[in-house]
């Protein structure tokens, strides 16, 4: 049996290559270390003129962080955040409450919308308001869309 040294030295290199290809893929699969112990919370809320939220004209919009402190462009970050958690993140439990606030009946469509992240979990959230003051009924004076 006839052995072909340039055959046996391919195996070899090969071999080796491919094993060690291996061990540098399972070095850098490594798990990646949390940078905070908190899940993030970040929304961006808007509110706007025009039925569809799609295309409504932006007249205000803020930031809003919650973890690990409540901070943004939000005039009252703080309170927002507590509305918020007291409410588990849900906006329609924020923005469905009964009013008692009399309105005229014009139609003047206002869009509000949240959409980021709550909790780790994604968020995209928007209602539309026949006018601003029934907006500002159903808000409750809530804090979140006070801005």
């Amino acid at each position: 049996m006839r052995r072909n040294p340039h055959a046996i030295f391919a195996t070899v290199t090969a071999s080796t290559l491919l094993l060690g290809g291996f061990a540098a893929t399972a070095a850098q699969a490594a798990p990646v270390k949390a940078e905070s112990l908190y899940a993030p919370s970040a929304l961006v809320l808007t509110v706007a003129r025009g039925e569809d939220p799609l295309t409504a004209t932006v007249e205000r919009a803020v930031t809003l962080t919650c973890a690990p402190t409540a901070e943004g462009t939000h005039p009252t970050p703080a309170a927002a955040c507590k509305e918020l958690a007291e409410a588990q993140g849900k906006f329609s439990e924020l923005t469905a409450g009964p009013s008692n606030r009399t309105c005229t009946r014009q139609w003047d469509p206002v869009v509000v919308t949240a959409h980021g992240v709550w909790q780790g979990k994604p968020v995209q959230f928007s209602t539309t308001y026949g006018n601003a003051c029934e907006m500002a009924g159903n808000m409750n004076d809530n804090a979140v869309f006070a801005f």
